[in-house]
């Protein structure tokens, strides 16, 4: 038996700078109908930034859905057209002063599907190299830049300072990878 779900009517709802909202009516695989409240998203990059003494770059910021600061690896909104290894690079110097030459690419996976089309690129590098401009954060942007150990980013996530999933991943792949 298929699980897909046909869509019979779509009713925008907002349209905003970084989602659209909308409600989908469904038909259901068994023939009856339901509603999908689905929010859309162009995607984005992060990564995790290594300096050569073997530390995580992350940055610190207030993040408003959640009304409190929390730590993590840089990230951004891929832009229109945009390659993720560009909006990679782009939002390592923007966010930390620091740029490369050398992007792995690690994995990507949706950030929240039952409800959102985000799909989130991680890359990696271990060859930073800063820049001569200060970083150049967007208008709206309020960063405190850090470079921790891995054990430390640990006791983070314990503490519930780093506390989002894309940064929680990094710190598990690179124990998992032996850093």
């Amino acid at each position: 038996m298929s699980m897909n779900e046909k869509t019979l009517s779509t009713q925008k709802i907002f349209e905003g700078r970084v989602i659209s909202v909308q409600v989908d009516d469904v038909e259901l695989p068994n023939g009856k109908q339901s509603k999908r409240e689905l929010v859309k998203h162009p995607g984005a990059v992060a990564i995790i930034p290594i300096t050569s003494e073997g530390k995580i770059v992350m940055v610190k910021q207030f993040r408003k859905p959640l009304e409190k600061e929390i730590i993590e690896i840089p990230a951004g909104k891929l832009e229109e057209g945009e390659l993720p290894e560009v909006t990679a690079r782009r939002e390592l110097e923007e966010e930390t002063g620091y740029t490369t030459n050398k992007l792995e690419y690690i994995q990507s996976f949706y950030t929240s599907p039952g409800f959102a089309d985000e799909i989130l690129y991680v890359y990696m590098t271990n060859e930073l190299k800063a820049m001569t401009e200060k970083a150049s954060l967007d208008e709206d942007e309020f960063v405190e830049l850090m470079e921790v150990k891995l054990e430390e980013a640990e006791q983070l996530i314990k503490e519930e300072k780093i506390h989002d999933a894309k940064t929680v991943f990094a710190v598990m792949y690179l124990k998992l990878k032996g850093m």
